[in-house]
């Protein structure tokens, strides 16, 4: 194995473990309802497409992924409110 071949090698080991650590990390996250601030929403809801757009603090729709187990703790829910 030459020089390239051995810098390629290793540059697709290295996204490979990131990609691996991403999804580990996800596993342990929860959406938790009711705590996103204003514009730091994670996703879209009925009210807009997209993230970053909640516009109050606390929407009872607007939600974070929070590490597993912490939602409640915070003040949030961990299901989303009824239509």
């Amino acid at each position: 194995m030459n020089k390239r071949h051995a810098l390629i090698a290793a540059a697709l080991a290295t996204v490979c473990a990131a990609q691996a650590g991403t999804a580990a990390a996800a596993a342990e996250q929860e959406k938790c309802y009711g705590v996103a601030k204003a514009g730091q929403n994670d996703c879209a809801t009925g009210g807009h497409s997209c993230s970053g757009q909640a516009k109050t603090d606390n929407g009872a729709d607007e939600w974070k992924m929070v590490a597993k187990g912490t939602c409640e703790k915070v003040g949030g829910k961990t299901t989303p409110p009824k239509k």
